[in-house]
């Protein structure tokens, strides 16, 4: 069990590589707004993503698709603005990056100087190597993604394990390797196996930090409304629901209509 090594009154990206030198697994959590990312912050998380699961939890997307430049650049500058410690991560959204490196350039300028963000995250590996290169070379940090990359869903046809078979796993490896040699700083793991996951935490220097990739990795990263039991539907082996608050919600707004409707509400104490 890791135990937390230093202080740092705020996280940066070496902070993080520091980290995973000194044995202290990295906290990573997601925040979309400016209330969230104050409660996310305050309370210690080392990283928070501005994810492109904004396309879901926020606005009710199948898929992360949807979400536009635009609207990610809206919902980083709200996170920015809670922050005091905490690292700021912001997905590029599919479309904006994949196919032209100075797209994707121009697309992680934008985040950068319109939210203030930290660093961007993009999905894949060598397919999409030159576009890291090239916003890298420009000195804008970048987070990897690989293993299951929802941008690609439907390549995939389907959210289950990645990389079980030896020639994915092969491809992942390298993959991994290579974002770790152009100069990635941490890289997400997701839905592979934990032994898989742990041999590449161990081969890298640099942070893997993993959902539903076991313990052997660097550092946790969940979205923010499913720990908390914001939202019930989705239930994979992975999520830990720390709260209730569907039901806890739930619950609230029911007593709340009930006492409008007597005339509970507002008493004699809750008015002027």
């Amino acid at each position: 069990m890791s135990t937390a090594k230093k202080d740092y009154k705020r996280v940066t990206v070496k902070s993080l590589v520091e980290m995973k030198a000194n044995g202290e697994k990295i906290s990573m959590l997601t925040a979309y707004d400016y209330t969230m990312a104050k409660i996310v912050d305050g309370a210690g998380v080392d990283v928070i993503l501005v994810g492109d699961s904004a396309s879901n939890v926020m606005a009710g997307h199948e898929t992360t698709l949807p979400i536009t430049l635009d609207q990610m650049i809206y919902h980083a500058s709200s996170v920015i603005r809670a922050i005091d410690r905490a690292l700021i991560v912001v997905d590029i959204p599919f479309g904006s990056y994949q196919s032209d490196p100075k797209e994707a350039l121009r697309s992680a300028i934008r985040i950068m100087k319109e939210s203030g963000a930290h660093a961007v995250k993009m999905e894949g590996g060598k397919e999409v190597k030159e576009s890291i290169k090239r916003t890298l070379n420009a000195g804008i940090p970048v987070m990897g993604h690989l293993g299951l990359t929802p941008q690609s869903i439907y390549k995939f046809g389907t959210y289950t394990v990645r990389a079980k078979e030896e020639e994915e796993a092969r491809k992942l490896k390298e993959d991994a390797l290579m974002l770790e040699k152009i100069g990635c700083f941490a890289v997400v793991l997701e839905k592979v196996p934990a032994k898989l996951a742990k041999e590449v935490a161990e081969s890298l220097t640099i942070p893997i930090i993993g959902i539903g990739a076991g313990n052997g990795v660097d550092g946790q990263v969940l979205v923010t409304h499913d720990m908390l039991g914001m939202t019930h539907e989705f239930n994979p082996r992975f999520l830990r629901r720390y709260l209730d608050l569907y039901t806890e919600m739930t619950n609230a707004f029911k007593k709340y209509v009930i006492d409008v409707k007597a005339v509970d509400f507002p008493n004699e104490n809750e008015q002027y």
